[in-house]
Parts: structure tokens; C-alpha cells; sequence
């Protein structure tokens, strides 16, 4: 069931799944993407396999607090202390992080500069950012040519931009439409993500995350490149890669089964 936690002077809304007693695992959605993008079925097989697992709206998605379109109030390292105060809301000591495209960056300073709070981190479809890698494919949309005002060209061009081979469109234009329609102002989701204070670590970059680190990235990825896996793999001492096949932005349906047995390995007991 989802619940609204006070943490930070804002409100965030999470909802888990599993025993509190299990390992616990935080998902973190990347940019304009509520918890639903973390499906309910994918967090209860990952519950199913022991680990006590939180998905959560990040500022300006969903049901957690939003900021006037273009005025977020917040920096990545804001919605890194996020979420370590919702750890302390939900009472989980040490979390294995797992951080989707944008919030690769949350999971980052989470990492670098919260080590004693998080156990492992899973960077899935991310990059470091470097300006030697890849660029987006030209067929991805722009969101800033968007009607805001019309919710069916929302749920095509995000539709489109998750989608792969193995990717169902009807599947994902429901997921959207879903998105929409919970969001406290769908529009700021939309465009606040894009406009924060870009902050990185206070104590390092990729290089000094101490913890096991796996990186988890689509063949097919039109946002971010196959490449931009590879360069977290090769930035974070000891990480490995697992390339997911036919996958484009994310971790299509067919693919679950595939990314609970990753990550389920990766957060097992050290």
C-alpha cells in the first residue's frame, strides 16, 4: 500500500513489498518516472526471491511533492538525501541501491558520499556522463516540442522513447497514461527533472564507490548508448556488466525474469 512520508520537508510516496527482515533493496526511476515504472509484478518477484524492496516517487513525480514548472527546489544531491531519509522513515540501516538513467546520478552520490547507508549499488541504463560517448539516436522525441495540454502525444513520445524489440507499445502507452493521471502536475514532471542543480559527490566521482557495483544496460539503447554501460563499467573499479539482449532504454517485460536473477546474485549476503 502506498504511503506519503515526511522526509526533507517534503513529502515522498513509497510503497514496499517483502518481509522488512530481508535484505532491503531501493529503486530509484530515472528522470520524469514515478514508482510505476518499477511494476508492482517485478517488485513482488523480487520480493518473492527475499529482499525487501521500496519503489518511491522522487520529487516531482507521482504523488510526492512538486515544484512549479521550471523551478525545481532541489539538486541530485537533494534527492540523494531523500533517499536516505526515507531509509530512516521505513527504518532500513543499509539498503542495496538500484538506480535507473538519470538517478544513476542519485545512486552515485548515494554511493560515493553515503557508504555506510548503502550495500551495493545497480546502475541500470546510466551513464557518467563523459563527452566522448555516444549521442542519442536522432529518432528519440523532444519533450520540449510536446503539447502539454495533450496527454495521448505524452504517452507516444514516452511510449516511443522506452521502446525496444522486446518492448510491448500497448503495455507501455498504459503505463503512461497511468503515470498521468497520478501525477500531481505531469507537466513539471516533465520538465522540472531537467532543470536542478546537476550536484555530483562531495567526496569523489565513480572511482571511489568502495561497495560491489553491477551496471545493467540494454543492447539496443537509443537514449544512452550500449557504450555509456561500458564507461560505468570501466570507471568503477571491480563492476561488471550485464548486457541485456534486444533491450532498449530500461528493462523490458520479457527481460524481468532475467534482471531479478542479476540482481538478486548481486545483493545476496557478503
Amino acid at each position: 500500500m502506498e504511503k506519503l512520508y515526511a522526509v526533507n520537508g517534503v513529502e515522498l510516496c513509497a510503497e514496499t513489498f517483502g518481509d522488512p527482515a530481508d535484505p532491503a533493496v531501493l529503486l530509484i526511476h530515472g528522470a520524469s518516472a514515478s514508482m510505476l515504472w518499477w511494476p508492482e509484478e517485478l517488485c513482488l518477484a523480487l520480493a518473492e526471491r527475499g529482499r525487501y524492496v521500496v519503489r518511491y516517487d522522487q520529487r516531482d513525480t507521482g504523488r510526492s511533492t512538486s515544484y512549479p514548472v521550471g523551478k525545481p527546489e532541489y539538486s541530485m544531491r537533494d534527492l540523494a538525501a531523500d533517499a536516505v531519509g526515507l531509509m530512516d522513515a521505513l527504518g532500513i540501516e543499509r539498503a542495496h541501491v538500484v538506480a535507473v538513467s538519470m538517478s544513476g546520478g542519485v545512486g552515485l552520490v548515494l554511493g560515493v558520499d553515503n557508504p555506510t547507508r548503502v550495500a551495493s549499488v545497480t546502475f541500470v541504463s546510466t551513464t557518467t556522463g563523459a563527452d566522448d560517448l555516444p549521442a542519442p539516436s536522432a529518432d528519440m522525441p523532444r519533450f520540449d516540442r510536446a503539447d502539454f495540454a495533450d496527454v495521448e502525444e505524452y504517452v507516444a513520445q514516452l511510449a516511443v522513447a522506452e521502446m525496444g524489440p522486446l518492448a510491448d507499445l500497448e503495455s507501455m502507452r498504459d503505463l503512461v497514461r497511468r503515470d498521468v493521471a497520478r501525477a500531481r502536475d505531469y507537466e513539471a514532471s516533465l520538465t522540472n527533472p531537467f532543470a536542478m542543480d546537476f550536484d555530483g559527490p562531495v567526496h569523489g566521482g565513480f572511482g571511489d564507490l568502495s561497495m560491489p557495483v553491477l551496471v545493467i544496460h540494454g543492447e539496443l539503447d537509443p537514449l544512452l548508448p550500449l557504450a555509456h554501460g561500458e564507461a560505468v563499467r570501466d570507471a568503477v573499479p571491480g563492476a561488471s556488466l550485464v548486457m541485456l539482449k534486444g533491450a532498449g532504454h530500461g528493462v523490458p517485460e520479457p527481460l524481468w525474469e532475467a534482471f531479478v536473477d542479476e540482481v538478486v546474485q548481486h545483493t545476496g549476503e557478503r
